[in-house]
């Protein structure tokens, strides 16, 4: 029995893992798609807003409330009011922070030069991409089409060294 634990303890902690990965990607398509929701039934601008600090990258939802859309600078002068908390995935998902394997790139908030995902209320979005990744290496991409605000979750294939659709 004890040969067996041994043997399978490793792989049901790794599949935790990946499941804690695809778990977190999930959650934050749905966040995203919370703030779209919000845009278009509220008609304001929303944006979610990533920050990079030492301790990993924090997320927050911003509403705008001078009919400017949602900025840096309205976001600094309290202008534009968050609608929650600060988050971080790995306080919510062990193991699991939105980042990039070195071999995929350095940044992994893609949004053009900006770290705001913003929503219109006409449920337009800018387009860009989230990368998260797991404890055990598991490379996933919460992708964001401009047009349509839609959010697909990807998954990188080391082997076939290319990214594919989960869901």
């Amino acid at each position: 029995m004890a040969v067996m634990a041994a043997v399978a303890v490793p792989q049901m902690l790794s599949g935790l893992d990946r499941s804690r990965a695809r778990a977190a990607a999930r959650f934050l398509a749905a966040r995203m798609t919370a703030a779209r929701t919000y845009a278009v039934l509220r008609s304001a601008n929303v944006a979610l807003r990533f920050v990079d600090d030492r301790t990993g990258v924090t997320f927050q939802t911003f509403v705008d409330h001078n009919q400017n859309g949602v900025r840096t600078s309205d976001i600094a002068a309290d202008v534009d009011r968050p609608l929650d908390a600060p988050a971080r995935l790995p306080e919510l998902f062990p193991g699991v922070e939105i980042a990039l394997a070195p071999e995929l790139g350095a940044d992994p908030v893609r949004f053009g030069s900006s770290d705001l995902l913003s929503f219109t209320p006409l449920g337009t979005a800018t387009p860009g991409t989230v990368y998260i990744r797991g404890r055990d290496g598991t490379q996933l991409a919460v992708r964001v089409l401009g047009a349509t605000a839609r959010t697909r979750v990807l998954y990188y294939a080391p082997r076939a060294r290319r990214w594919m659709e989960t869901f």
